[in-house]
């Protein structure tokens, strides 16, 4: 599946960019704000992985890692998107203060 293998090369592109905006970041709010948004990036990208993997093979073992890629995957987005709606509201205040 080429467009599986274009979104986990996106995903994996989006977290890179995020990473680089949290190091150059100095205000705390928007570095975990940033960092929950890279959480988000790597998630989905994991969790990509894991469905490519459907499509590769077809033996069991290759199911059982696809099932746990997507789960940790999914985890990972759950708790980024979590964490970017808490530090949303604070990010905003704290760039308006500055």
């Amino acid at each position: 599946m080429p467009i599986l293998v274009i979104l986990i090369i996106f995903s994996f592109a989006f977290y890179l960019v995020y990473k680089v905006k949290y190091v150059r970041s100095r205000r705390p709010a928007e570095r975990k704000w940033l960092s929950s948004k890279s959480s988000i990036a790597l998630g989905l990208f994991v969790a990509l992985f894991g469905v490519n993997q459907f499509f590769l093979n077809g033996n069991t073992v290759t199911y059982i890692v696809a099932v746990v890629f997507i789960l940790i995957g999914g985890f990972s987005i759950y708790a980024g998107f979590k964490s970017y709606k808490h530090y949303l509201p604070l990010a905003a205040k704290e760039a308006k203060e500055a």
